[in-house]
């Protein structure tokens, strides 16, 4: 999510940089900084990363439950090993996500016009 600013507001921002002492050159290293920073807790904050790290370290607790059931747990639930299967489905899950995180990476926020700002007359 990336404010938008209006000429006038990015142009009052600018003179007020010049007036603090920085150069149009330090705003513009300054904007490009917070712009990489900004696409780097996004791609770090997609959700896909967490659900699909999320599936796959509780698939593996449950698929591990699942392969060291005894066959009295297993006759409790009609013969069916429900730890077993329930853990693989949530690796599948979680392999799915990450998958799709790796192919459909997430797209930075919109960049900020490189050109300078003009002062205000």
């Amino acid at each position: 999510m990336s404010e938008q600013f209006e000429p006038s507001e990015r142009s009052e921002a600018a003179e007020r940089l010049r007036k603090a002492g920085y150069s149009e050159a330090d705003v513009q290293r300054e904007v490009s900084e917070l712009e990489q920073k900004s696409a780097t807790a996004a791609r770090i904050f997609d959700l896909r990363r967490i659900i699909g790290g999320l599936f796959v370290v509780y698939g593996v607790i449950v698929t591990i439950a699942g392969i060291t059931d005894s066959d009295a747990e297993i006759d409790k639930a009609q013969g069916i090993n429900i730890n077993l299967w329930t853990g693989l489905g949530m690796l599948a899950l979680g392999i799915f996500f990450l998958v799709w995180l790796k192919l459909r990476p997430s797209v930075p926020p919109a960049q900020l016009p490189t050109e300078p700002l003009e002062p205000k007359d």
